[in-house]
């Protein structure tokens, strides 16, 4: 059996998901990373996925969200509305801060678990996927920095400028095509690891849910207007419901695949830090309510070890030793 974790995007929303895992992993008594074979994540679930790998405890991932979330989303609000309609709502600056201060220089090859974390080259339109070396033809990504991966998974339209590598490429967040990545690694652990579809157990953790709010968009043909600030939202659903049809449709049995996703109001946005408590709160009353049905399926046995393909450097101490930006797409 291989054990897949994915976890959406959605900004703040993701102390929703930390706190889940946060709860999880107490109630398992040791580091809930250690259970699943592959670890996908997209934009702020990028973020807890790298941390995953990296051996940061959920635990710690959620203080870094009740911590640094106020200061990434940070300003006045009426400022940050005005501002929104000409340029993006944020800079990235305390986001790339903050990321500093819990990744440091580590970089993607030093996680412990197969990483795949979801952008956008804005070039070319076309996706752009980070990944470990878990495969011999990705022999260039495990080099880059956390934070640079972290940064451009992250890199919202509108609310974060896009992310420039230090190769010169523009990135965006994968959420404009994987914002819900369950599809994504399902197709790679089939299509790319090699993986059997009746071995896989998929558990899928939504940043919440929210219905779109379009009810007059349903009886009259209404413009830009009426559609501009809604038509994210629909994409979003759909998107999502695509991606997990894509994976219900390749594993053998819809069973295997558990869904986390509660509905919350529409007005939790991506960057509703006076949320975050309530967010903290859903997210462990979710875990209780889930581990009777995903202890059996996903935390019985660790996984096993994950090899890389290729390893960074090591100095005389063991520690990885020279820096890298390089990437590959998908």
């Amino acid at each position: 059996m291989r054990r897949i974790l994915t976890i959406d995007g959605g900004g703040i929303r993701g102390a929703f998901s930390a706190s889940f895992l946060a709860a999880v992993e107490d109630s398992l008594g040791r580091p809930v990373r250690e259970f699943f074979d592959l670890i996908v994540g997209t934009s702020t679930g990028g973020i807890i996925a790298l941390g995953l790998g990296l051996g940061v405890r959920p635990k710690e991932i959620l203080e870094f969200y009740e911590k640094q979330g106020p200061s990434v989303f940070a300003g006045n609000r009426l400022l940050r509305r005005l501002r929104h309609f000409g340029l993006s709502k944020y800079d990235s600056n305390s986001l790339e801060s903050a990321l500093s201060v819990v990744f440091g220089e580590r970089r993607l090859g030093e996680s412990r678990n197969r990483l795949v974390i979801p952008s956008c080259n804005l070039v070319s339109g076309e996706v752009h996927v980070w990944k470990t070396a878990h495969h011999p033809r990705l022999e260039r990504d495990y080099r880059a920095p956390a934070v640079e991966v972290a940064l451009s998974t992250a890199a919202a339209p509108t609310y974060f400028p896009a992310y420039r590598s230090a190769s010169g490429l523009p990135l965006v967040d994968g959420g404009v095509w994987a914002n819900n990545p369950t599809g994504v690694a399902v197709v790679e652990a089939v299509g790319v690891l090699g993986w059997r579809p009746d071995s896989l157990r998929v558990l899928s953790i939504g940043c919440t849910s929210a219905l779109p709010n379009i009810r007059q968009g349903r009886k009259h043909g209404l413009g830009l207007a009426y559609w501009g600030p809604r038509i994210a939202e629909v994409f979003m659903a759909a998107q999502s419901s695509a991606s997990m049809g894509t994976a219900i449709h390749l594993v053998s049995d819809r069973r295997n695949i558990v869904r986390v996703a509660p509905t919350l109001p529409g007005d939790f946005k991506i960057d509703s830090i006076d949320e975050i408590s309530t967010l903290v709160g859903f997210g462990d009353s979710e875990a209780r309510k889930a581990m009777p049905v995903v202890r059996g399926v996903f935390f019985g046995t660790p996984a096993r070890d994950f090899t890389p393909c290729y390893e960074l450097p090591r100095d005389r101490n063991g520690q990885p030793a020279a820096k890298g930006t390089s990437m590959q797409s998908a």
